[in-house]
């Protein structure tokens, strides 16, 4: 599964990428790498909570390819 263009330029500034961090455990040359590469890594539950509370996008606008839900618990 991999990231909307739109949603990796929402998520490519110095701020989000330290969010990113500190859910995913890395550097922030890992996720500027991430991003770069639109890896997997990126569609884990606590990275997308992460690019859902900062873009503001929908899981639809976050992931490529078939149509997505999420409901918060």
């Amino acid at each position: 599964m991999k990231l909307t263009q739109k949603s990796l330029k929402a998520i490519n500034n110095p701020a989000t990428r330290h969010r990113l961090m500190d859910v995913l455990g890395c550097t922030e040359f890992t996720i500027a790498q991430y991003i770069q590469k639109n890896s997997d890594n990126l569609t884990k539950a606590a990275a997308l909570q992460v690019i859902r509370e900062v873009s503001g996008l929908s899981d639809n606008e976050i992931l490529e390819g078939k149509s997505y839900t999420y409901t918060p618990q």
